[in-house]
């Protein structure tokens, strides 16, 4: 599944990670590259500990933990510590690669099985030239680029990468869900229950039938979440 987010960020809290990674210290992306993405990988990130990051990364997970759109889709079990990269100048793409399966957090320890990716536009579009994130998967090619503060979701086993970017500059925040429900399809069959129970419930409040469907998303949640 390939999800928009809208405004996943307040503008406040956009500004507020704005201004502390503008001046951070950026180093070779390649820090955290496998084998074969470290190939590809030619960008700047923000180390693990960096201060900047660290206080960026929990202004972002407290607002991801108020998203519902976000909680619905991904059923979060795990969730890497977002991370910061930057594309411009002579650094300034990635090409295709696949996420590895499994991260480990350098700060926490941690480890995490990557069944989602996520990434969070902290660049305004018209602010750089190229930089569309690129996905293919069974939905086909998508070219992302997207307002700052959105987010978008899709499936880590998906092939990606990041154009070129040919003026200004891309700042992101970039992380991994472990998610309760493992396959892409049953979250799915979930995220889509959940959004119509939620809709009917707007427009016939808590009938029996509604009553009814929502037992039957928590069953299927029971039957399939890894807690």
């Amino acid at each position: 599944m390939l999800l928009r987010v809208p405004n996943a960020l307040s503008p406040e809290v956009l500004a507020e990670c704005r201004k502390l990674i503008a001046d951070a210290d950026w180093q070779d992306g390649k820090m955290t590259a496998g084998t074969q993405s470290g190939q590809v990988k030619n960008n700047r990130q923000l180390p693990e500990d960096s201060p900047a990051a660290v206080t960026a990364r929990e202004l972002i997970l407290a607002e991801l933990a108020q998203n519902a759109l976000f909680i619905s889709a991904v059923l979060p079990k795990r969730i890497f510590p977002p991370l910061f990269n930057r594309y411009d100048g002579d650094t300034n793409t990635f090409g295709n690669h696949v996420d590895n399966a499994v991260r480990t957090s350098r700060t926490t320890g941690e480890v995490v099985r990557t069944d989602v990716s996520v990434t969070v536009f902290l660049s305004d579009p018209e602010a750089y030239d190229g930089g569309e994130l690129v996905v293919e998967d069974s939905f086909g090619v998508q070219r992302i680029k997207l307002p700052a503060g959105d987010m978008i979701l899709y499936p880590s086993s998906s092939i990606h990468r990041v154009e070129p970017v040919t003026h200004g500059t891309r700042l992101a925040s970039f992380f991994w869900v472990e998610s309760m429900v493992r396959p892409d399809e049953q979250r799915r069959l979930l995220f889509d229950m959940d959004l119509a129970i939620v809709n009917l419930r707007q427009t016939e409040g808590d009938s029996p039938a509604v009553v009814k469907l929502t037992g039957c998303y928590h069953n299927l949640l029971r039957m399939w979440a890894d807690t």
